[in-house]
């Protein structure tokens, strides 16, 4: 039987984590890092196949992969507004404004789904006073990603692709796993999937095997005070997610 402070603990820690969107610059001792990914090796996977490996940038490494992803969000950007001209010259002289990224982050959210996504926007753009109509405000928070929320330690995660889903489900695991081992120690976590948008960089600074595919990051370090890691846009309750028995 389950011991009751275990329950409560794990209750705790699956309650109060929140995606970090602002972190201190204090580092993260190697060690630590290593402590947390100790623990998340015993995610479970399919035939304990573990399909997933970690690329791991601190220090100047990871300002380096700060500054060349930034440099091509904000390549993107300027592609965006400039015209099927623009955007013609950029495909044919293969500019770094182009996704390269081994899966597609870009994609329309089902209409089911898109009333959650947009609400979360909306609470999360007020929580940082960016009015709906300042486009400016919105693309330096957008491009924040890319700079980590200032985070000490950015994750990169791999998926073997001959698994499909499999991989990216047992990647999922594996990154709630972290997360919450993250979340005991005091630490902060965000994932972003906005980090598979470009993997050119990230290639280059890591030896990653050919079969494996670049699905997202995570940004850790010590959350710092601001108001937007307070942010919390909650969850559907149980009832909704259930899916009822069919009636004759």
């Amino acid at each position: 039987m389950a011991d009751n402070d275990d329950t409560e603990a794990l209750a705790r820690l699956l309650r109060s984590r929140r995606s970090i969107r602002d972190f201190s610059a204090a580092e993260v001792p190697a060690e630590l890092i290593t402590a947390i990914l100790d623990d998340a090796r015993w995610a479970p996977s399919w035939s304990n196949t573990q399909p997933y490996k970690v690329a791991v940038a601190t220090g100047n490494l990871k300002e380096q992969l700060k500054e060349q992803l930034s440099e091509r969000y904000d390549a993107a950007t300027k592609l965006q507004g400039g015209g099927v001209f623009r955007k013609l010259a950029a495909f044919l002289t293969r500019s770094k404004a182009l996704p390269d990224g081994d899966f597609n982050t870009r994609f329309e959210y089902p209409k089911e789904l898109t009333p959650r996504r947009r609400a979360t926007g909306f609470g999360l753009y007020a929580t940082l006073g960016i009015a709906r109509e300042d486009g400016a405000a919105r693309n330096r928070q957008m491009r924040r990603n890319f700079e980590f929320f200032g985070a000490p330690v950015v994750l990169f995660i791999f998926v073997r692709q001959e698994l499909g889903a499999y991989s990216v489900l047992d990647a999922g695991i594996f990154l709630q796993s972290l997360m919450l081992s993250a979340q005991a120690r005091g630490l902060g976590t965000c994932a972003e999937g906005a980090l598979g948008t470009w993997a050119g960089p990230v290639r280059e600074a890591f030896e990653v095997p050919p079969a494996y595919k670049l699905l997202c990051g995570l940004a850790l370090g010590w959350p710092s005070d601001h108001v937007v890691n307070a942010y919390n846009p909650g969850r559907a309750d149980v009832a909704e997610m259930l899916i009822p028995v069919k009636r004759d």
